[in-house]
């Protein structure tokens, strides 16, 4: 929430199965299923690197929260959203899809380490919107919204 996207996904990243089960060695060392979010990763000698309490839909919706919301910094508030990311500053940009009802909002957020809230252009449908929250609407249609920094606008 400090804005350090890399040591975001750096943290993001310790708790991930997929990266605790990269390689034959790891998986050995993980022992839970790659495909389950682990309440719990062992630091206990004999059990260092160990998930368990897998199949815990707590951590597996706190996880998914954290990834949506803290690092790509999608936040709905009742029937609108806005993009406020923490990702690293590698990331030239991200894309996420979004079905509301029977509507679906493609969102590209460009160079999303400097598009931050209060210091971003937001385009619906190719409209300039005058501030940084979307209105959903459940209109069946496919929207595009572009999230970027101010004053990078495409010529």
């Amino acid at each position: 929430m400090m804005g350090d996207g890399d040591r975001a996904l750096e943290l993001f990243q310790l708790l991930n199965p997929l990266e605790r089960t990269r390689t034959p060695a790891s998986v050995e060392v993980y022992r839970t299923e790659p495909y389950v979010m682990a309440a719990d990763v062992y630091s206990a000698e004999g059990q260092v690197g160990r998930g368990g309490w897998t199949w815990y839909t707590g951590s597996a919706s706190w996880t998914y929260r954290v990834g949506l919301e803290a690092i790509l910094g999608f936040i709905r508030r009742g029937d609108r959203f806005r993009v406020d990311p923490r990702v690293p500053g590698s990331w030239p940009e991200f894309s996420l899809e979004y079905r509301y009802g029977s509507a679906v909002y493609e969102v590209v957020v460009e160079r999303p380490h400097a598009a931050r809230g209060g210091a971003q252009e937001v385009v619906l449908d190719g409209r300039t919107l005058d501030g940084e929250w979307i209105e959903l609407a459940d209109d069946g249609a496919r929207h595009t919204v572009v999230v970027r920094p101010l004053g990078s606008r495409d010529p």
